[in-house]
């Protein structure tokens, strides 16, 4: 049993907040929102081999800190998230964080954001991960609500056309999405990646694979967690 004092400590209401404020007061072409920045950190959690920081802070922060102040205090909140994402997937206590859009109907849940960081994780190993979902069925199947979710949002393209979800189809899919992480977190701890595959991974890489990424979309919307 988790005792409270073992209990993973996250970002609160009002620091989700505060970076979430400081990512829509700086926005470039294609930049990840909170949701974002959150699915490409969970695809770094669990994927085949560590990223540095100097790796993925360019795909989160686009210039240079105007205050060294506000800079010092987005890079720890950066780093406070990057941290609770393992340490809540190791007490089943993750949850995505997903965007609100505006639909004719009202506000509904989007799991596009989290998708577009998601798919950028894995760009940045996507000669491990191309080549092992090539070679391994398991690791495409434990991915499937992931993809399914990102094939339904366009950020993924499939070789096939599949049907848009319905809506509990989608619900069902993100439910599954905590899950899905620590079975492909677990699959990369028992399947570690090989001397051969790390020296045959190179950047720039014209291997495809059955799911392709496309280039993510800039997004306006709320996040929800």
């Amino acid at each position: 049993m988790t005792t409270k004092t073992e209990w993973p400590t996250s970002l609160d209401e009002t620091e989700l907040q505060e970076l979430d404020r400081y990512l829509r007061r700086h926005p470039a072409k294609d930049a990840l929102l909170l949701d974002g920045v959150h699915g490409l950190l969970s695809a770094l959690a669990v994927g085949p081999l560590p990223v540095l920081p100097d790796e993925w802070l360019p795909e989160v922060l686009h210039e240079p800190f105007a205050d060294e102040r506000e800079g010092n205090r987005v890079l720890a909140l950066l780093a406070k998230l990057n941290d609770s994402i393992s340490a809540e997937l190791d007490v089943d206590a993750y949850e995505p964080i997903v965007g609100e859009v505006e639909l004719a109907a009202g506000l509904a849940v989007s799991a596009a954001g989290w998708c577009e960081g998601f798919s950028r994780g894995i760009d940045l190993r996507a000669d491990l991960w191309e080549a092992r979902l090539a070679e391994d069925p398991d690791l495409m199947e434990l991915l499937g609500p992931v993809m399914a979710l990102a094939v339904d949002e366009g950020i993924l393209r499939a070789e096939v056309q599949f049907e848009k979800l319905g809506e509990d189809e989608y619900d069902d899919c993100l439910a599954q999405v905590p899950a899905v992480l620590m079975a492909v977190n677990r699959y990369w701890e028992a399947k570690p990646v090989t001397a051969d595959e790390i020296r045959t991974s190179a950047p720039g890489s014209d291997q495809e694979d059955a799911m392709a990424l496309r280039r993510p979309r800039h997004r306006a919307g709320h996040w929800v967690h």
